[in-house]
């Protein structure tokens, strides 16, 4: 066999075994993996180290965040349509009170066979976060594998986009999940997936 066949040849052996294994991860891209599972690895040192965890009381009584394994069918993109007329919304927290917030825009997707639409809301108060954009949501895992009042998902405001990523391996649980001196709202009403999101952080245990 010449040697521009044999090169040939193993270029695509190399093509077929990465995507043996791509197909064997449920098509996760490895070097994805590693970014999630290492901002993972960052957030429990954080947690166990920074004074402002909510585990900085009882730091000794951590043992680390739980998170469903990381899947890439859960990264998904999402059509981005604009609120027009914006009225400040007021959601329940945890704590009794209430917060109030800008409607900013509604994702819209598919998943499992499903059509999810969820409105991503505009931080109001005064401080550092005003004016950041994030998601409040639940679905069919919460109070069974995942967080009973919700999770959270922040989102990146690129000003004139029509669409966004949504990636749920990084939903993460409000800190009200850990400890109860915390205050957190709860999703608004047109937040309640159907759908599972077998993605991101689970219930803390």
């Amino acid at each position: 066999m010449k040697p521009k066949n044999i090169l040939l040849l193993l270029i695509t052996l190399s093509i077929l075994v990465t995507l043996f294994y791509s197909l064997r991860n449920g098509g996760t891209n490895e070097a994805y993996k590693k970014e999630i599972e290492k901002e993972r690895k960052d957030k429990d040192d954080y947690m166990r180290n920074n004074s402002e965890s909510p585990f900085a009381d009882s730091v000794e009584a951590f043992t680390g965040l739980n998170y469903f394994e990381v899947d890439e069918a859960f990264r998904i993109s999402a059509n981005l349509v604009p609120i027009e007329e914006k009225k400040t919304i007021t959601l329940a927290t945890s704590d009794g009170l209430e917060k109030r917030y800008l409607p900013y825009a509604y994702a819209e997707f598919s998943l499992q066979g499903e059509e999810c639409r969820l409105l991503i809301l505009e931080i109001m108060d005064m401080g550092p976060f005003r004016g950041t954009l994030f998601l409040a949501f639940a679905d069919a895992t919460s109070a069974k594998e995942s967080y009973g009042a919700g999770r959270y998902l922040d989102i990146k405001k690129v000003p004139g986009s029509t669409s966004l990523i949504l990636d749920f391996n990084k939903a993460y649980n409000p800190y009200c999940a850990y400890n109860e001196n915390f205050s957190c709202p709860f999703p608004p009403a047109e937040n309640l997936l159907k759908v599972a999101i077998t993605a991101g952080e689970k219930v803390y245990k």
